[in-house]
């Protein structure tokens, strides 16, 4: 009997584990869910220009120009 009740204990443990996690990291959790979702879908294609961000070319940079910042450069201490 006292094996029995270790085992539900146990159980409920790692029940209870799995839910604080899932509420602890839902934003990332859903997020990866949403990029294995899109991965795995036979009919996306990801290089389909209708699958690309509004607005965003293929020849557009990921990132903008920094050379041409308006701030300026830091100082050496």
């Amino acid at each position: 009997m006292g094996a029995v009740v270790t085992a539900v204990i146990a159980i409920a443990a790692v029940v209870l584990g799995w839910i604080t996690i899932e509420m602890a990291c839902k934003p990332c959790l859903e997020t990866g869910r949403r990029a294995m979702d899109r991965a795995l879908d036979p009919n996306n294609d990801p290089d389909s220009p209708t699958t690309m961000a509004a607005g965003a070319s293929t020849n557009e940079p990921l990132l903008a120009d920094l050379s041409a910042s308006a701030a300026p450069p830091a100082k050496a201490i």
